[in-house]
């Protein structure tokens, strides 16, 4: 629950809510270290509360990387008050409808929702490094952090999850084909991306997305976004919409890419193996149960990845294997 002196702050520097009965709603996002809440009061004025704290360094950037994006016209909360000093954040409520919501609609509904954001994506890969100057920034996508994801999938979720033997494990994560895959992406022109782009951080509101949880906003390459949204193991999009949507986002972007499919499968393979690490890490190191649920979906689709990709086919016969055998349920 709230505690007593967030609620005393709130009546104070929004008067409105000191006049009238507060409604207050925790709410659970994800994986975050931060606490949200919902004050509501009876004229249905709403508003959110974050409280975080100091774990994590890209929360205190939230609020300025907030107001950069809104200056440049990308959809996200409006920032009412910030206390850094305390943690605190005010921000405009955006609704409780995300993305993930629409997961059991038609694709006639979903296809415009989808559609929404990625010109929301988009349009955020369209702005420049040289426009974000002053505005911190998480580390860069380079060769080293697109290695780190793997070694973060080999770790926890191979080793921690699975069990694999450690020289099973080794083996794998020493592929040339996989240094290469880092190489190649770290080479490639990089652009502002929001780093998770997946249907729980898309809010709908009035018909359009908005972007939220972008503190991790850091330069890389926009088809690692556009792979987060189309292979979110949080939702199952056929084939055909994939490719639909993919296509979608490739007349909506600026991007002058010439191995544009083959980059996207490489930022697909490197998302899926970051995923399957967090849900490892989650589930085992921070006691998330909630999150293994999600490792089958995740580990068909980065075998469907793995199999289109040259050299890496010892890879895909451990994923064809833990898949077959079953061993992909959440246990400890």
């Amino acid at each position: 629950m709230l505690p007593d002196s967030l609620l005393q702050q709130t009546r104070i520097r929004f008067p409105d809510f000191a006049r009238d009965a507060i409604e207050v709603t925790p709410l659970e996002k994800g994986g975050s270290d931060r606490k949200f809440y919902r004050i509501e009061i009876g004229d249905g004025s709403s508003l959110i509360l974050v409280k975080y704290g100091n774990h994590r360094e890209e929360n205190r950037h939230y609020v300025a990387v907030a107001e950069f994006l809104t200056k440049h016209g990308v959809n996200t909360p409006r920032i009412y008050f910030h206390d850094p000093d305390e943690g605190l954040i005010w921000m405009q409520d955006l609704g409780e409808i995300d993305l993930w919501a629409s997961r059991h609609e038609s694709w006639e509904i979903r296809r415009p929702l989808y559609e929404k954001t990625l010109i929301q994506a988009a349009h955020l890969h369209s702005l420049t490094l040289d426009q974000a100057n002053g505005v911190t920034l998480q580390a860069v996508f380079d060769e080293r952090l697109y290695l780190w994801e793997q070694g973060y999938f080999f770790e926890n979720c191979l080793g921690n999850h699975f069990h694999l033997p450690p020289d099973e494990i080794a083996a794998l994560a020493t592929s040339d084909a996989l240094r290469g895959i880092a190489r190649r992406l770290a080479e490639k022109e990089r652009v502002l991306v929001h780093r998770d782009f997946q249907s729980q951080n898309i809010m709908i509101r009035d018909g359009d997305a908005w972007l939220i949880d972008f503190q991790g906003l850091r330069p890389g390459l926009g088809l690692y976004d556009v792979a987060s949204l189309l292979h979110d193991p949080y939702v199952d999009l056929m084939e055909v919409e994939k490719e639909y949507l993919l296509d979608f986002y490739g007349s909506q972007s600026d991007s002058r890419d010439p191995d544009f499919e083959e980059t996207f499968r490489f930022c697909s393979l490197q998302r899926l193996m970051q995923a399957l690490g967090a849900y490892g890490f989650l589930g085992h190191v921070k006691g998330r149960a909630d999150f293994l649920l999600h490792i089958p979906r995740a580990v068909d689709a980065l075998q469907t990845i793995v199999a289109a990709i040259p050299g890496l086919s010892h890879l895909h016969d451990v994923l064809s294997r833990l898949a077959r055998d079953a061993y992909i349920q959440p246990h400890n």
